[in-house]
C-alpha cells in the first residue's frame, strides 16, 4: 500500500490521535470507547454508508452488557423483530414443513424482566439480543457521530499510509511539527458524503495510531504481511464450503406456513441444507442455502435463487429478491499478528468464522472495547505505549478460542445427516424424524444457549492481571460458574433497587469494596484512590456491605478495570500503588 502519487502542497492536512479504515461494528465500536474519553478519532470506510446487507444477526449478552455500559442497550433491543415476535430457533424438513426441534427463548419485550429471574450461568444484565447488524451499524454511527472528537466519514477510503515506527523508507509524506507516526493519505469515494469537511478529494493524516477494521479482505494486514493461522476449508454437508446468501422480501412466509413463529428456521432434508433469519419479523429475511464449490455456484442468477428458496420454503411462495452473493463457510482463522508498530488490527481483518452460534461480530466487539481503554490511557499519558502490547496479548487467545467454538458448533449441525426417508409418511420416516428431532434439540442447545462462551472468556496470561493463586472455573461453551478470578468478566448481580450491579461501576476503574468492617474498609480504599491520583486515572470506590456480594467475589477489595475485567482482588491495599500501577 505504498503512496501511488506525490503529494502537493494544495493537499489539505488534518491531524487527529486515531484513524480508523473501516465503519463495521469494530471501527464503529472503538469510535464509540475513543469518543466517549475524548480522544481524535477519524473513520473513515469507502461503504456510501453503514452495511445494507443483513450480515450478523446474534448480539450476544455480554455485547449486549457493553452497550448498556455505554448507554444504550435499550435503544439496541427495540431494534429488529418487533418486541413480542418469537425469538425462537426451529428446525424443520422445510421452513414451511414439519417441525423436528425447536429452542424457546424470550421475546425482546420480556427480556428485560425475564433476565432479573435467572441466576446461575445466566445471571448478567441483559440477555442476547436478535438484531441484523445492518440495524445496530446504524445506532453505533449514530451515537458516535454525537462526540465532537470524533470525525466518522463514510465515502472515504484509506488510500495510502506508512508508519515512521517500522517504516523509515517513504519520504512521500510531509512530516508535521508533532511528527506523528502514521502518515496517511484518504481519499473521497463517494461525491454525496454528508460528512465531508472539504471540497477536496485527497487529504493527508497525520495520526498517532492506525486501525485495521478493513475486514476479512484486509488491505493493512495484507500490506503488513501478517499471515493468517488457524484453519479453513472444511467440507460439511452444511455450513462448510460455498454458501449463497440471498437478502429477500417474501410478504407471505408467514401466513402460509403453518408452523409457530421463530427468529431462525433451519431446514434438514436430503435435497438441500438452509437457514433464514427474519430480519424486520414482518417480510424481510436473510436466505442461506448450501452450495457447491463450482463454477455453476458463481453463475446463479435471480430465477436459480427464488427456485432454491422454494425448495427450502417446500412451497411456492412470491419474494423479492433485494440482494444475493456467495461467501465461504469453513473458516477457523487468526492472524498470527494483532499488531505491528503503531497499526492495530481487530474484528475480521484478525479473526474469521463460521458464523455458527453468532461469534464473529461479538468478538469484534469485545477487540474494541479491550482497545480503546487502553489506546486513551496511552494518549492521555496515564500509561507508556507498552500497555499497547497487551491488546494482543489478551485478545489473540480469545479469538483461538471462540474461533474454536464456532468450528465445534458448525460440525455439530454440518455433519449431521438427514436420512433419505426423513419426509417419508412411513414407519421408517417416523423413525427418521424422532432420530433427528432428538438430535437437533440437542445440538440447539449446544449451539444457541452458550453462557460459557459469552460469559467465560478470561485474560489468564496477561501481564495486565494480578493473579491471586485461585484456579478459574472450566471453561466450557454451554456453562458459566460466576467467578472474581482475576483476569475475567466480574460475577454479576441485580441490587435490592432492582438496578444491575454494572450500572454502578465507573466507566473507567472501579474499586469494588465489600464487607461490614467500614473503618479499616474505608482506609484500604484511601490507599487505592491516593495511588490512583497519582497514576491520574479516574476511579471510583464502590461500597457495598452485602454478605451475598462478598461470597460472590470472595474478597473484600476488586479492581474493575474499564472493560469490565477484574483486573485485582485481595483483602488489603498493602500494595495499591503498585498494583494499579501494573
Amino acid at each position: 500500500m505504498a503512496p501511488k502519487f506525490q503529494l502537493n502542497d494544495m493537499t489539505q492536512s488534518i491531524e487527529t490521535d486515531v484513524l480508523i479504515a473501516g465503519g463495521g461494528p469494530f471501527g464503529l465500536m472503538l469510535a464509540n470507547e475513543l469518543g466517549r474519553r475524548n480522544i481524535r478519532c477519524l473513520l473513515v470506510d469507502p461503504k456510501p454508508s453503514t452495511a445494507f446487507n443483513p450480515q450478523a444477526n446474534a448480539t450476544q449478552a455480554r455485547t449486549m452488557e457493553h452497550f448498556r455500559r455505554l448507554g444504550f442497550a435499550n435503544e439496541i433491543r427495540a431494534q429488529g423483530l418487533p418486541p413480542h415476535h418469537p425469538t425462537d430457533i426451529a428446525y424443520l424438513t422445510r421452513f414451511s414443513g414439519t417441525e423436528l426441534a425447536r429452542l424457546r427463548l424470550p421475546t425482546a419485550a420480556a427480556a428485560p424482566q425475564a433476565i432479573k429471574a435467572m441466576s446461575g450461568s445466566w445471571s448478567a444484565a441483559e440477555l442476547p439480543h436478535r438484531v441484523s447488524q445492518k440495524f445496530v451499524e446504524v445506532s453505533l454511527r449514530q451515537h458516535a457521530e454525537k462526540f465532537a472528537s470524533n470525525d466518522i466519514r463514510y465515502g472515504w477510503k484509506l488510500e495510502s499510509f506508512s508508519d515512521s515506527s517500522i517504516d523509515t523508507s517513504s519520504k512521500q509524506f510531509t512530516q508535521t511539527a508533532a511528527s506523528k507516526p502514521i502518515q496517511a493519505l484518504i481519499e473521497r469515494v463517494n461525491e454525496s458524503s454528508q460528512n465531508a469537511s472539504t471540497t477536496l478529494d485527497r487529504i493527508q493524516v497525520h495520526a498517532n495510531y492506525l486501525i485495521g477494521a478493513d475486514g476479512a479482505r484486509s488491505s493493512i494486514r495484507h500490506h503488513l504481511q501478517i499471515p493468517w493461522g488457524g484453519a479453513t476449508g472444511f467440507k460439511r454437508n452444511f455450513m462448510g464450503g460455498k454458501m449463497l446468501a440471498v437478502y429477500l422480501k417474501a410478504p407471505q412466509f408467514y401466513e402460509r406456513n403453518q408452523n409457530d413463529r421463530a427468529w431462525m428456521y433451519v431446514a434438514v432434508n436430503p435435497e438441500l441444507r438452509a437457514f433464514i433469519m427474519s430480519v424486520d419479523g414482518e417480510s424481510e429475511f436473510a436466505f442461506h442455502v448450501q452450495m457447491s464449490d463450482d463454477a455453476a455456484t458463481e453463475a446463479l442468477n435471480a430465477e436459480d435463487a427464488k427456485r432454491l428458496f422454494s425448495l427450502a420454503y417446500g412451497q411456492v411462495i412470491d419474494i423479492e429478491i433485494l440482494s444475493m452473493a456467495t461467501w465461504l463457510a469453513g473458516h477457523a482463522l487468526v492472524a498470527d499478528s494483532f499488531q505491528k508498530g503503531n497499526i492495530f488490527l481487530g474484528g475480521d481483518a484478525v479473526h474469521l468464522f463460521t458464523p455458527t452460534g453468532g461469534l464473529g461480530y461479538n468478538t469484534a466487539v469485545e477487540d474494541a472495547v479491550n482497545l480503546g481503554w487502553k489506546l486513551s490511557a496511552v494518549l492521555k499519558g496515564q500509561a507508556q505505549p507498552a500497555l499497547l502490547n497487551s491488546y494482543e496479548i489478551e485478545r489473540k487467545p480469545l479469538a483461538i478460542r471462540n474461533t474454536g467454538y464456532a468450528r465445534q458448533f458448525a460440525d455439530s449441525i454440518g455433519l449431521f445427516d438427514a436420512d433419505k426417508a426423513l419426509e417419508d409418511t412411513s414407519p421408517e420416516g417416523e423413525q427418521a424424524r424422532s432420530i433427528a428431532s432428538e438430535y437437533l434439540n440437542g445440538h440447539a442447545r449446544r449451539e444457541f444457549n452458550i453462557p460459557g462462551v459469552t460469559f467465560g472468556g478470561r485474560y489468564m496470561q496477561s501481564p495486565l492481571i494480578v493473579a491471586d493463586g485461585t484456579q478459574a472455573p472450566a471453561d466450557a461453551a454451554n456453562t458459566y460458574t460466576p467467578s472474581a478470578c482475576p483476569g475475567g468478566r466480574p460475577p454479576h448481580a441485580w441490587l435490592p433497587d432492582g438496578t444491575s450491579l454494572f450500572d454502578h461501576f465507573n466507566f473507567e476503574w472501579t474499586l469494588l469494596v465489600l464487607g461490614k468492617d467500614k473503618s479499616l474498609l474505608a482506609q484500604d480504599a484511601l490507599k487505592f484512590s491516593e495511588a490512583a491520583s497519582q497514576c491520574h486515572l479516574d476511579f471510583k470506590v464502590l461500597s457495598f456491605d452485602s454478605q451475598e456480594l462478598l461470597d460472590l467475589y470472595e474478597a473484600n477489595l476488586v479492581l474493575i478495570r474499564p472493560d469490565q475485567i477484574v483486573a485485582w482482588r485481595g483483602k488489603n491495599a498493602i500494595e495499591a500503588t503498585q498494583i494499579l500501577k501494573q
